[in-house]
């Protein structure tokens, strides 16, 4: 079963939270982030996204920005922005935006569960970004973000979270985006880690570079350890867990630089064996079955129905729209790797998408139906992977609220 500890880990001075707190690193480009950093000295991004500290054409790989975090990070400590929590403790987190609420339970789960299955995934990592937050987690030794964990709704642990609420929390306030992020603290954990302890499995929902990299950083650092016994901080990873009732999902959409040698009359016949195609007056995918297509300055839906035998994964839109369009069509083999094409977050709007293609710095752009939680846990509990970018979550987690270090 699942397990979940307190930690006493660093957490912003009250005075200085919403300076600090930041979105996640891998939501924002290095120019976005030198945006939302500046005149914010105490920012986090100054540690996730260390190379907007740096010459503008710093590479955010380089050896320079894992120094510049660590020396950041350090500064942050000593000029009194992070304080050490005074015992160990778990933390109540809930998100407010519109009439949407969502309330999880802040805590550190072990990296052995991730490598057993109790904690599933249902993506594979990019090996660039993977190494990257390896890095970056073992310089500071420190995660500095949280995991997004689901599970399958438990009344006690609803009953648990319902009392907490009941106390002042450590802080509440609304970010620049609009969403109002409230963090209490829980000093007595025993019930949340025996409830805890009785949840058969938690599922990754975002966070599966940060995951992957914080066990990574595990294996090292127990291979390093000749007096390794499991408990060390370094098998700990930070997270929060959300009840799977609570959540929204939002489309992952793509676009992709160019047509692979083709021209859109093209790519259209080619698409129209595999798809009821035809031209729309709207945007954005009505259910599961619609894919959306901007292409030659026209919405086109792309229609289909998954055959009764087919696997979760396979019956998937992304999962079509890889295997008949992308890979084969316009030559996208690996869009964990591949240069051409980028995934576009759903909170961004099919706008966004159509702004993309119309500018040039994309020929051909796809709205996606977004996938259902219950969806995203029925692949992972079958050990099945859904192709990249096939869920984004919203609202994001708040980064910089508390830290974890090892």
């Amino acid at each position: 079963m699942l397990r979940v500890k307190p930690f006493q880990g660093l957490r912003p001075a009250p005075e200085f939270v919403e300076e600090v707190a930041c979105v996640p690193y891998d939501v924002v480009n290095t120019a976005e982030a030198t945006v939302l950093a500046a005149g914010k000295r105490r920012s986090l991004l100054h540690v996730d996204r260390a190379e907007i500290d740096l010459l503008p054409d710093a590479d955010p790989y380089s050896d320079a920005v894992y120094a510049k975090a660590k020396e950041n990070f350090l500064e942050m400590q000593r000029n009194g922005t992070f304080i050490r929590e005074s015992a160990p403790s778990l933390y109540l987190y809930q998100q407010r935006v519109g009439s949407h609420v969502q309330t999880g339970i802040v805590a550190v789960c072990h990296i052995d569960d991730y490598e057993q299955n109790i904690i599933k995934k249902h993506e594979k990592t990019r090996p660039d970004k993977e190494d990257d937050r390896t890095r970056l987690i073992g310089t500071l030794s420190a995660d500095t973000g949280p995991v997004f964990l689901t599970y399958r709704n438990r009344p006690e642990i609803d009953a648990l979270m319902k009392k907490a609420e009941g106390s002042e929390p450590l802080y509440d306030f609304v970010a620049p985006d609009g969403v109002e992020h409230t963090f209490w603290r829980i000093a007595e954990t025993k019930e949340f880690v025996r409830e805890f302890a009785q949840v058969p499995a938690a599922y990754v929902a975002d966070g599966h570079h940060r995951t992957a990299s914080a066990v990574r950083v595990g294996r090292e650092r127990r291979a390093a350890n000749p007096d390794h016994t499991g408990e060390e901080d370094y098998n700990w990873f930070l997270a929060v867990l959300f009840p799977a009732s609570q959540l929204q999902i939002l489309p992952y959409n793509r676009v992709v630089k160019d047509l692979n040698g083709l021209d859109a009359a093209t790519l259209i016949t080619k698409i129209s064996e595999q798809f009821a195609v035809s031209v729309r007056d709207f945007a954005a995918p009505r259910a599961p079955g619609d894919i959306m297509m901007y292409l030659d300055n026209e919405w086109r839906e792309l229609a289909w129905e998954p055959s009764v035998d087919m696997e979760i994964t396979a019956s998937l839109d992304v999962s079509r729209l890889q295997d008949v369009v992308l890979r084969p069509l316009l030559g996208i083999d690996d869009p964990r790797t591949s240069k051409r094409i980028e995934f576009v977050g759903g909170i961004r709007g099919t706008d966004e998408l159509q702004r993309l293609v119309d500018s040039g710095a994309a020929a051909v752009a796809f709205a996606m139906y977004p996938t259902s939680v219950d969806l995203l846990m029925k692949v992972s509990d079958a050990d099945q992977i859904m192709p990249p970018k096939s869920t984004w979550f919203e609202p994001k987690l708040r980064s910089g609220l508390v830290i974890h270090t090892f």
